[in-house]
């Protein structure tokens, strides 16, 4: 079974809704790991600070049917979605690995680019998965470029 790993994102009831989407997921799929939740500032619009962290597991599910899982616990918790991809949200769950499974595909980039553009993705994947590469970049994600450099605060 591939090994996964979820971005998680929260800035509106970040606490709450951080600890029921971990509950959700560990129903679903324990064991996971999850990384320490960070606290970032909103990007790319004026808003509350976000909540990241990133979990990872196993699982059996194909790439589809994991995708709408993920939809449907962040559809649980409230999750709005509009037209604007930089607002506050309840829950922002982004498949970012799906094992070694490279795709560029307009609904699915994996590794997500995020991983390599954000210090909120990246710290926390590294800090659970230190020795595991970046499918594309071709190193550990503890040496990918953003982790020294992050600007991420507890």
């Amino acid at each position: 079974m591939p090994r996964v790993y979820v971005s998680i994102g929260s800035n509106l009831e970040p606490e709450r809704n951080v600890r029921r989407c971990v509950a959700a997921l560990e129903a679903q799929f324990a064991p996971i790991i999850r990384s320490p939740v960070y606290v970032n500032p909103a990007v790319g619009f004026a808003g509350d600070d976000f909540y990241n962290l990133v979990v990872g597991f196993e699982t059996s599910l194909g790439i589809a049917e994991l995708k709408a899982r993920l939809r449907a616990i962040e559809d649980a918790q409230g999750r709005q979605r509009g037209p604007h991809k930089f607002a506050p949200r309840t829950l922002d769950l982004d498949l970012i690995t799906y094992g070694d499974e490279v795709h560029a595909k307009p609904d699915l980039t994996l590794p997500h680019p995020d991983i390599l553009a954000y210090p909120f993705v990246l710290k926390p994947l590294a800090d659970i998965a230190p020795h595991e590469y970046h499918a594309t970049a071709r190193e550990t994600y503890a040496a990918c470029g953003g982790v020294r450099r992050n600007t991420v605060r507890r």
